[in-house]
C-alpha cells in the first residue's frame, strides 16, 4: 500500500493517482444508483416506467445536491483551517456542517413529496408517465437525508484522510443497490416501486455507515462533537460550495427541459434515449468529478500553508490529466456506444436507432466537459466561490438552456445532442480565462 498520503505532501503523478482514485471510484458507483435502476426498470418493467425514472430523476437529484454544497463547501472550509494549524476548530466546523445537513435532508424530504406531482404535471408528465414519477419519487424521497450525508461525506472522508474509507462506503452502497434491485424487481415483482425501494435502501447505506464511523473520538482528525452554531462559517461554506450546488441545480433543470423538448420533438422514445446517454453521462463525468472532490482538499490545504509552488504544480499536473483523459472518454464512448445502448433499449428497434444516433454525436461532448467540472472545482478550493459559481452556472444552466432552444429549431432532434457539445466547448473557453486572469492573485 505504501506510505499513507497526507494532505502536506508533495504530490507526483503517482501520488495523485492513489490519493484521488478512491474519490474517482466513490463518484461512479454514486453514479450506479440511476444505471442499475434504469437497466431493471427498462429490462424488467417496461419502457413508460422506464420514462418515468429518468423524467423525475432532475427533480429528485436538485434536492440531493445541497448534500454536494455541504460538503465540497464545509471541505474546502475545514481543509484551509487545518492548513492552518487549527484542528479543534476544524473538528467543530466538520460537526457543524454535518448537522445542518441533516437538518435540511429532513426539511427538503417534506417539502419534495408536497411539490412532487405538480412539478411533474408541470414538466408534460401525464396519465401513467405522471403516476409512475409519483411512485418513485415518493418512494425515493424517504431517505433523502441519507442521501444528502451520503454527498457530504464523500468530501469529508478525504479531507479526513481516509479516502479509501471512503471508497468501501460507497462501494459497499453501490452494491447493495444492485443486490437490492436485482431481489426488488427481478425476483419478487414489484415493479417500480421495488426499484425505487431499492435505491432508497442504499442510500441509507451510504450515507448512515459514515455516520456511525465519526461518531467515535478516534475516527482521525475529525470527528463528530458537541458545536455551537456558527451562522457566519455555515454562510461561508454554502456560498463557497454554492458553484457544486449550482452545477447540480442547473444540470438537474436543465435535464427537465431537455426532457420537455424532447417530448416535444420525438416523444417518450426521445426521453428513454436521453436517459441512457445520461447513464453514460453521469458515469464518465463523474471520473472527472471525483477527480477535482479528491484533489480539492490538498489545493485547499496548500492555499491555506500559502505553498504557491505547490499550487503551480498541483495545476498543471492536473490540466495534463484532465486533457488526456478527455480524449480516452471520446473513444470510448464511441466504442461502447452501440454494446451499452443494447444493454438498455435492445428490446426496441426504433428506440435502439435513435439512441445510437444520438449517442455518437454526444460523446465528443467529453472531450471539453472536465476542463470546467475541474476549473469550478479548483476555484472552490481556493475558496473562491464566486468564480467558481460563475463557471458552473455558465456551462451547466446559461449555455445549455440557450443551445438545446436554439439548435433543434435549425437540427430538430439532433440539435438537442449539439447542444451538449456547445454547451461544454463554451464552459471550457470560459474556464481557460479565468485561470489566466487569477494566475497573479494566486500564484499558481
Amino acid at each position: 500500500m505504501g506510505k499513507k498520503i497526507q494532505l502536506s505532501d508533495h504530490f507526483s503523478y503517482w501520488k495523485l493517482f492513489r490519493f484521488t482514485l478512491p474519490s474517482v471510484v466513490m463518484m461512479i458507483f454514486t453514479s450506479v444508483y440511476g444505471v442499475v435502476d434504469g437497466f431493471f426498470v427498462s429490462n424488467f418493467v417496461g419502457k413508460t416506467p422506464f420514462t418515468a425514472v429518468n423524467f423525475i430523476m432532475p427533480f429528485l437529484m436538485i434536492l440531493g445536491a445541497f448534500g454536494f454544497m455541504f460538503g465540497t463547501g464545509g471541505s474546502a472550509l475545514i481543509a484551509k483551517t487545518l492548513g492552518e494549524g487549527n484542528r479543534e476548530k476544524a473538528t467543530k466546523l466538520f460537526s457543524l456542517f454535518v448537522y445542518a445537513s441533516a437538518f435540511c435532508g429532513v426539511l427538503l424530504s417534506f417539502l419534495g413529496n408536497c411539490f412532487l406531482r405538480p412539478v411533474a404535471s408541470f414538466l408534460g408528465a401525464e396519465g401513467e408517465l405522471l403516476e409512475n414519477c409519483v411512485l418513485y419519487g415518493r418512494i425515493v424521497l424517504t431517505a433523502l437525508p441519507a442521501y444528502m450525508l451520503q454527498f457530504e461525506f464523500q468530501s469529508f472522508f478525504i479531507t479526513a484522510e481516509k479516502p479509501h474509507l471512503g471508497l468501501a462506503v460507497t462501494v459497499a452502497s453501490g452494491v447493495s443497490n444492485m443486490i437490492f434491485d436485482a431481489l426488488f424487481v427481478a425476483v419478487f415483482p414489484w415493479g417500480l416501486a421495488g426499484a425505487a425501494a431499492a435505491t432508497a435502501l442504499s442510500q441509507c447505506v451510504g450515507g448512515l455507515l459514515p455516520l456511525l464511523y465519526f461518531c467515535r473520538k478516534k475516527a482521525g482528525i475529525l470527528h463528530l462533537t458537541r458545536t455551537g452554531f456558527d451562522g457566519l462559517s455555515l454562510l461561508k461554506a454554502c456560498a463557497n460550495g454554492s458553484s457544486e450546488l449550482m452545477s447540480n441545480l442547473s444540470m438537474s433543470i436543465v435535464g427537465m427541459l431537455y426532457n420537455t423538448q424532447l417530448i416535444r420533438y420525438a416523444g417518450e422514445d426521445g426521453v428513454a434515449a436521453y436517459g441512457v446517454l445520461m447513464y453514460v453521462n453521469m458515469i464518465f463525468l463523474a471520473a472527472f468529478i471525483g477527480y477535482s472532490v479528491g484533489i480539492a482538499p490538498v489545493i485547499g490545504y496548500h492555499y491555506g500553508a500559502k505553498n504557491q509552488r505547490e499550487l503551480k504544480s498541483l495545476l498543471g499536473k492536473s490540466l495534463l490529466v484532465i486533457g488526456v483523459v478527455s480524449v480516452l472518454m471520446l473513444a470510448a464512448a464511441e466504442w461502447l456506444a452501440e454494446p451499452l445502448a443494447v444493454i438498455f433499449v435492445g428490446y426496441d428497434a426504433a428506440l435502439l436507432e435513435l439512441t445510437l444516433h444520438g449517442f455518437r454525436i454526444f460523446s465528443f461532448s467529453f472531450l471539453f466537459a472536465g476542463m470546467a467540472v475541474y476549473g469550478s472545482s479548483f476555484f472552490t478550493a481556493l475558496n473562491n466561490g464566486l468564480v467558481s459559481a460563475v463557471i458552473s452556472f455558465l456551462r451547466t444552466l446559461v449555455f445549455q438552456v440557450a443551445a438545446v432552444l436554439v439548435f433543434p429549431l435549425f437540427w430538430g432532434i439532433d440539435g438537442i445532442w449539439y447542444s451538449v457539445i456547445a454547451a461544454e466547448l463554451m464552459a471550457a473557453a470560459v474556464t481557460v480565462l479565468f485561470l489566466l486572469g487569477k494566475k497573479k492573485k494566486y500564484g499558481y
